[in-house]
């Protein structure tokens, strides 16, 4: 069934059928999208792009591990820390988790109290996910210092056994590190912005162009929802297997 296309002369034209009706539709967003901003959902495309990247990175990482014929280090004994003379594995890799975990309960509220209008409540529900964000990441900056000084391990080699787990290692948790950096940065920006009222008054500039539209916050929500999701699988993978 056609549907009618609205013209720039204030003529209807009826919508094509079959494929080039879907691309028609799709491209004029007439139902498609309808009542979805597009913020929202050019977000939900780059999640989808970046959920294959690190998907890739996993089922990589599974291979070459699968595959050495060289022992895989302990992830007990190279991630333990020494505290009081005791040894205690995963102790870091609990907190960073607990950490970033937490944040996602923050990042909602932030979202709840963005579509109430209370600024101040999502201003500081912001920072607060913000600050548990580089703390994350500040820890990782730890662990990797601690693998690179007493563990001697390096993306080309590893003392502990299989060479590859460097290289593995580095590279997953590196480029999910640096999504984190990434949002803790524009946490800060969409924070400041939330603050002053740009998203209340329109105030032109970067992520300001909508009328009393908190729907920006909520889009930080999904990224950031979706860097703690993919943090639970490098957790798994790397710590408890």
């Amino acid at each position: 069934m056609t549907q009618p296309v609205l013209t720039g002369a204030g003529e209807t034209l009826p919508t094509p059928e079959g494929f080039q009706g879907i691309v028609a539709d799709y491209s004029s967003d007439q139902s498609a999208f309808k009542k979805v901003p597009w913020g929202k959902a050019m977000m939900w495309i780059f999640l989808v792009s970046d959920t294959f990247i690190f998907g890739a990175f996993l089922i990589s990482y599974m291979t070459v591990r699968m595959s050495t014929t060289e022992p895989w280090p302990n992830p007990s004994e190279v991630f333990a820390l020494t505290l009081w003379g005791n040894h205690i594995p995963l102790l870091l890799i609990a907190i960073m988790t607990f950490i970033l975990i937490s944040s996602s309960g923050t990042m909602a509220m932030a979202v709840n109290f963005g579509y109430r209008r209370d600024r101040v409540r999502t201003f500081v529900l912001l920072l607060i996910t913000a600050a548990l964000g580089a703390s994350f990441v500040g820890m990782q900056a730890f662990e990797w210092t601690k693998l690179i000084t007493e563990e001697g391990v390096r993306p080309w080699g590893n003392p502990m056994g299989a060479a590859q787990f460097g290289s593995t290692f580095f590279m997953i948790t590196g480029f999910h590190g640096t999504h984190v950096t990434i949002g803790v940065i524009f946490l800060i920006i969409v924070a400041t912005k939330v603050l002053r009222g740009d998203l209340d008054r329109q105030r032109p500039g970067f992520l300001t162009g909508r009328k009393g539209n908190y729907e920006i916050v909520e889009i930080m929500g999904l990224y950031w929802h979706f860097v703690d999701l993919v943090w639970v699988f490098i957790f798994a993978f790397f710590y408890l297997w």
